[in-house]
């Protein structure tokens, strides 16, 4: 009986697969190019930024969240991570606009991101006259139009009790006298103006070369550049090379009142209507 079966000793021995030589250096050398793509996207393309406070009222909440553009006034050491000095003064450098909303350092530490908007360039006269904003001479439009109206929330106390009100349906809100400034070209935004006060009758102050007057939109819940600068006060005429970003976009928004333990108050607490409000 022949034996048609392989002669398995005979076939030859295959040969071994070529071992995958282990690249132990594969992660780190990802996770070092992943800190590079974020240095480089918030150093120079769009950065985050939360606002803190309610100066900007009423075009920007206690609790909104937004990018800045990172590129319109150009680049410089408050461009990088962590202020590092690595670029020389003021690189592809371009003047702000009045009316911009901006987010820079705030003098005179240079070590904390503050966000206004721009009401004088250089060489602009800027004063305050009974509360009016005056531009060389001249008076800034100022309208007064519908109350602006929010709901109290954890981020959002009402200023004093005096502007405290409640809706129809008795939920409690703030409700603040509103007004529309048009600035000489056009550009207009809306502000708070919540009286008089000491800051709405200033001295004429001229801007001088690469440097901005800012103010916020809150008139009278805003430490700007009607206060000379001081720690944790005003800021004085702020230098361009201060500057980090341009307000671009509201990413998320949060009246403050989520519970870390009760999921359902992540979405709650969100205000979808201001994401993806533009500047």
């Amino acid at each position: 009986m022949n034996d048609n079966s392989p002669d398995v000793s005979a076939s030859p021995e295959a040969e071994p697969r070529p071992r995958r030589e282990k690249k132990e250096d594969s992660f780190p050398v990802f996770l070092l190019k992943l800190v590079a793509i974020v240095v480089i996207f918030r150093s120079f393309i769009f950065s985050p930024f939360n606002i803190p406070s309610e100066s900007m009222l009423p075009r920007l909440l206690d609790g909104d969240y937004l990018l800045a553009a990172k590129w319109p006034y150009g680049y410089s050491k408050y461009s990088m991570p962590f202020s590092l000095p690595v670029i020389p003064g003021r690189i592809f450098a371009s003047q702000p606009e009045r009316g911009d909303v901006v987010i820079f350092k705030a003098p005179p530490l240079n070590d904390t991101d503050y966000i206004k908007r721009v009401i004088g360039v250089p060489g602009d006269t800027v004063q305050m006259v009974g509360g009016v904003i005056h531009l060389n001479g001249k008076p800034v439009r100022k309208d007064k139009i519908a109350d602006f109206i929010v709901p109290v929330s954890p981020n959002t106390p009402c200023a004093s009790i005096q502007f405290e009100d409640r809706t129809q349906d008795g939920a409690l809100v703030c409700r603040y006298p509103r007004y529309r400034e048009t600035l000489p070209g056009g550009r207009s935004y809306e502000v708070l103006d919540l009286g008089l006060t000491p800051q709405d009758d200033t001295a004429p102050v001229v801007v001088p070369e690469n440097h901005i007057f800012l103010m916020g939109d809150n008139r009278d819940n805003s430490q700007d550049s009607r206060f000379p600068a001081q720690p944790g006060g005003g800021i004085g005429l702020v230098p361009q090379d201060n500057l980090v970003g341009k307000a671009s976009i509201v990413m998320w928004s949060t009246d403050g009142s989520v519970e870390w333990l009760k999921p359902w108050t992540w979405f709650t607490a969100a205000r979808w209507n201001r994401i993806g409000g533009t500047f």
